[in-house]
């Protein structure tokens, strides 16, 4: 027996809408142009954090000015994407508002001082118009730092030359140490420092054996890519979305639909993924509630950001800054749960 969650109405406020485990911002503006965002509850507690804030990126109305977009998928509860969605932007700022500028070393000082205390990674994806046609090509600017790629058992082996079991196949699946996907994260503190990984740690998430330096990076890996004349928008999203539809999927459904809703039309279209491959209804799947939906579908979230050349250009901007924290209630609830001990 499913217990059905869905509202039959949808609460709104100015920062978004939220219509039982779905949260969404159809279509809002950014400096550069229009944004749209939505989020979708599988998890007993919402993991997945994100946030855009647009305007000054420093502590002065001078500027620089720009949109910063983070989407944090936690694992292991939402402590940790939470605690990044309260500080890493805020860091930014301090380092940005030090320097009176904005540099690439400004976000990794900002990502290792966030680090200090937690931190997650996931893809975007960059939608470019192909020249003298309709077509938009997908570009993946992130990189996945995950053990099933071959390039990441190569790096994590170089890293560990010692260690034979640094990447094991278990349950047919790599695992760092045989517990972890992920090579690089902020938080997982029993994987970077010795005296994490013992009691109250549960056994099985201990390792066997000491280690002497960290298996786990926080090092972020970061890419400057300078804006193109043919750049229409950037899709970020956690690892839910990218689990049921591929980066030129997205990017088309983008291209193809209206702006107004458009994150929320992605989450749709991962849903209906989800539910064919479990040979079930949408309508059916949209009934399950969090934790049993889980099973079904990770916490989806998306934030599309379009890049509209004549603001990018310098000809004008929207000077009205903009902060919104996605998942609005949905994430509220997750926290008040969370410190409520709520399982």
């Amino acid at each position: 027996m499913v217990k059905s969650c869905w509202k039959p109405s949808v609460e709104c406020d100015s920062r978004g809408c939220l219509d039982g485990l779905l949260w969404y911002k159809d279509l809002g503006q950014h400096v550069y142009g229009d944004f749209s965002m939505a989020v979708i509850q599988a998890n007993s507690l919402l993991e997945d954090q994100s946030q855009l804030e647009s305007g000054s990126l420093s502590s002065s109305r001078a500027g620089p000015y720009g949109t910063f977009a983070g989407v944090y998928d936690g694992h292991g509860g939402p402590q940790a994407s939470s605690f990044i969605n309260d500080n890493l932007f805020h860091n930014f700022k301090s380092f940005v508002s030090e320097n009176q500028d904005m540099s690439i070393n400004d976000l990794r000082k900002a990502f290792l001082t966030t680090e200090d205390k937690f931190l997650s990674l996931v893809r975007v994806v960059l939608g470019r118009s192909v020249r003298g046609t309709k077509e938009v090509m997908a570009m993946q600017l992130s990189t996945e730092h995950n053990a099933s790629s071959d390039a990441i058992r190569d790096e994590l082996r170089s890293l560990h030359p010692d260690d034979q079991q640094i990447v094991v196949m278990k349950h047919r699946v790599w695992r760092v140490k045989g517990l972890i996907q992920i090579s690089r994260s902020i938080g997982d503190a029993y994987l970077k420092k010795a005296e994490f990984n013992k009691e109250p740690l549960l056994p099985k998430f201990r390792l066997p054996e000491p280690f002497q330096k960290p298996i786990l990076s926080a090092e972020p890996s970061l890419l400057v890519h300078k804006l193109h004349p043919d750049d229409q928008f950037l899709v970020f999203a956690s690892d839910g979305l990218w689990e049921h539809l591929s980066n030129q999927e997205v990017v088309k459904i983008v291209q193809t639909s209206p702006r107004n809703g458009i994150a929320r039309r992605l989450v749709k279209a991962a849903l209906k993924e989800a539910a064919k491959k479990r040979e079930m209804r949408y309508s059916d799947l949209n009934k399950i509630d969090r934790g049993v939906r889980r099973h079904f579908h990770d916490d989806i979230t998306v934030i599309v950001v379009f890049l509209d050349s004549h603001f990018i250009n310098g000809s004008s901007y929207h000077d009205s800054p903009v902060s919104i924290k996605g998942g609005g209630r949905l994430a509220a609830a997750a926290a008040a749960a969370a410190v409520a001990g709520v399982d």
